[in-house]
């Protein structure tokens, strides 16, 4: 039942190149832009090295600008009209700014579309993990990652990956230029990238560890206030306030500790830097002055090689910041890669519904290995037949609960329905078949109509009346100002627990499905209601194959069989009369239950 399936194991470039599908020809056409843009922006020092030789001085021309001036009339008249190269220079700068908008424009264009794609991809694989991967990852840092990574992760992308093109294109002109103008001053500027580059390098091997300990703390604080956010009742209600306030705040100081150490490093990296940077400016205006003086370089050529060197110095930096910045992205693209590599469920088609008889074959579980939670229980669940299943906390009524919907696999024995194993059946068929009403149940924020219909959004307004009548819940929807129409808040929070409980019953009946399993779901109903809501079930639900999961002895005594779980093992199992008689751990329960409450007794006096 429980087959997974990934078929790409991805690898953190792997991950990247599959989300860049779809926004990948954008990001082409913007470093095509780029890249002219930057050529444009590397002839302006040519330019202005040929106006202070050739046009205000009297040095010869050479290489390309001797057919270019032969084509304008001859040096003597650009002299004459020095506003010839300045209107040279605009149109220079007039096409940098039309290649600087598209760079601008397909570049963020982009972005928005690879963010897009990670959200979707990271939301669709999410929504297919099984339900033990979610039991075992917090939801705070699941969004942590879905959003501070997936920003980090376009944020490299965007200003830092697809330049480092731009970059290396831009410092191939310049040294081509350098070097065309003074080999030695070139080789001079030359020498200190090595040592730049390699700096950076031994920075993000120094803080890879401290930017992934930064992302996982960042997701713990995420949680925090997710649980808190979401339990806000429970904390006002016990006055919890300061505590979870305190808790919150000594992990935030943690966290921001944990970002000065890592900025503290990062300060001592571009200080390191702007030193390296200045030494090699200072090295190249000592030598390039004195090659200056002694007739080997020309002024303009000098004031060129100054220009080259300042654009190349600033990308060789961000170059570095590349660098240093890959650790980060490399962390937020390993966390995400955990989610993507994670085992998906394989659902499955709908082949329809499912019958016959439930049996239990000898099944054990176990969340953690050597820790076993049901051992050896075995029972049928004859077609049409109502089951009961009591039992104290921990001893196993929800875990089995689980197991009859598929949201996870015996660790042994053997489930059926009609003879079929539940590992044969898709998990599409059987949640199709087998309708579950949790104890906590989750309501949306939205209609109490539309929380009933969530899971037939096709059904009509008298199906959607019909089930709230069933579950007795009409009544209370009567009593609202909009009726149907209600919004009930996040997590239903206007609605009391046992309204909530109801509006889950409805959503399910809704459905139609041929098992009905209540797992402590009428837990929040009084008494007289949870008779009531039995009561239509049976006139209502004929036929149905239905497991009632309690504490209450009411609510599980007219079921045709009823289990008692003790510690993960079937203890007693009979009719309500037969446990009874045997004066075990039932006759316990029933004695303790029916010493409290006078409606109860009525209830049971009255045979509901």
């Amino acid at each position: 039942m429980h087959k997974q399936i990934n078929k790409t194991e991805y690898t953190n470039a792997g991950l990247l190149v599959y989300f860049l599908k779809g926004s990948l020809g954008l990001f082409i056409v913007g470093i095509l832009s780029s890249m002219l843009l930057t050529f444009f922006n590397t002839t302006i020092p040519k330019v202005i090295a040929f106006t202070i030789d050739s046009v205000l001085g009297d040095e010869p021309m050479s290489g390309i600008f001797v057919g270019i001036v032969r084509a304008m009339g001859g040096i003597e008249h650009i002299k004459e009209n020095v506003w010839i190269v300045a209107l040279v220079i605009i149109g220079i700068a007039s096409a940098m700014l039309i290649f600087r908008y598209s760079n601008i424009y397909f570049n963020n264009r982009a972005n928005q579309t690879l963010m897009r794609r990670m959200r979707n991809e990271l939301f669709s694989h999410i929504q297919r993990l099984p339900l033990s991967w979610q039991a075992q990852n917090n939801t705070g840092d699941i969004i942590q990652r879905c959003t501070s990574d997936a920003d980090t992760i376009s944020n490299f992308v965007t200003n830092q990956l697809f330049q480092f093109v731009r970059i290396t294109f831009l410092l191939v002109l310049s040294l081509v230029f350098m070097f065309t103008i003074n080999v030695k001053l070139a080789a001079i500027a030359f020498a200190f990238m090595p040592v730049i580059v390699g700096y950076s390098v031994w920075y993000f091997l120094h803080a890879f560890k401290r930017f992934k300990k930064c992302d996982e703390e960042e997701g713990v604080l995420s949680t925090y206030a997710q649980e808190n956010l979401t339990g806000v009742r429970v904390i006002r209600a016990f006055g919890r306030e300061r505590y979870e306030r305190d808790k919150f705040d000594k992990q935030n100081v943690y966290y921001t500790s944990l970002w000065v150490r890592v900025l503290k490093l990062m300060s001592s990296f571009w200080t390191a830097s702007d030193f390296i940077a200045a030494l090699q400016l200072l090295c190249i205006v000592i030598v390039g002055t004195v090659f200056c003086i002694d007739g080997e370089l020309s002024t303009g050529d000098f004031v060129a090689f100054i220009s080259y060197n300042a654009m190349m110095v600033g990308p060789v930096r961000e170059l570095g910041r590349i660098i240093s910045n890959l650790s980060k992205a490399n962390v937020a693209l390993t966390r995400i890669a955990e989610i993507m590599n994670a085992d998906e469920e394989v659902y499955g088609i709908n082949e329809g519904v499912v019958s016959g008889d439930i049996v239990f074959d000898n099944v054990c579980f176990e969340y953690e290995k050597g820790k076993p939670v049901l051992s050896g229980v075995s029972f049928v669940i004859p077609q049409g037949t109502t089951l009961g299943i009591i039992g104290g906390t921990g001893s196993g009524k929800s875990t089995l609960v689980a197991l009859l919907d598929g949201l996870y696999s015996a660790t042994d024995g053997r489930i059926t329905y009609g003879g079929r194993d539940i590992k044969d059946i898709p998990p599409a068929t059987l949640r199709k078949s087998v309708g579950v009403i949790l104890q906590e149940s989750y309501i949306y924020s939205r209609t109490i109509g539309e929380n009933i219909a969530i899971a037939a959004a096709d059904e009509s307004n008298e199906n959607i009346v019909r089930a709230a009548e069933i579950a007795c819940l009409d009544g209370n929807i009567d009593g609202f100002v909009n009726g149907y129409d209600t919004v009930v808040g996040e997590r239903g929070v206007t609605l009391s627990g046992g309204q909530k409980q109801r509006v889950a019953i409805a959503r399910t009946l809704i459905r139609k499905t041929p098992y009905i399993v209540f797992d402590d779901s009428l837990s929040a109903v009084d008494s007289d209601t949870d008779a009531k809501i039995r009561h239509n079930l049976k006139t209502e639900c004929a036929g149905t194959t239905t497991v009632i999961v309690s504490h209450r002895i009411t609510t599980v005594m007219r079921a045709d069989n009823i289990i008692v779980l003790d510690g993960g093992r079937v203890a007693e199992s009979g009719s309500h009369d037969d446990l009874l008689a045997a004066d075990g751990i039932y006759k316990r329960i029933y004695d303790l239950q029916m010493s409290l409450p006078e409606d109860i007794i009525e209830e049971v006096k009255n045979g509901r």
